[in-house]
C-alpha cells in the first residue's frame, strides 16, 4: 500500500495465486482504504472501485473456505 491510506496497490499476481497471508493483508489494506473514505465525501467512484476489489478478495476467500472445509 502507498502512503496515501486511500490508495491500495493491487497485488502483483491474481488474486487465486495469493497466499492465505498475502490475501488477508490485501483485504485489510482494502477494507482500511474504505473506511477511510467514509470520513471523507465526493469520493465515491473511488470508494466503489475498491468494494469491488474487496468483494473480490472476500469471493476468493471464501471459495478457499468451502475448498479447505470439503
Amino acid at each position: 500500500m502507498t502512503s496515501d491510506r486511500t490508495t491500495v496497490d493491487p497485488p502483483e499476481h491474481p488474486l487465486h495465486a495469493l497466499t492465505t497471508y498475502e490475501l488477508c493483508d490485501y483485504r485489510r489494506e482494502l477494507e482500511g482504504a474504505i473506511a477511510s473514505f467514509d470520513n471523507q465525501t465526493s469520493v465515491s467512484s473511488a470508494r466503489a472501485r475498491l468494494q469491488a476489489r474487496l468483494d473480490d478478495v472476500v469471493a476468493e476467500q471464501d471459495d478457499r473456505k468451502k475448498l479447505a472445509d470439503a
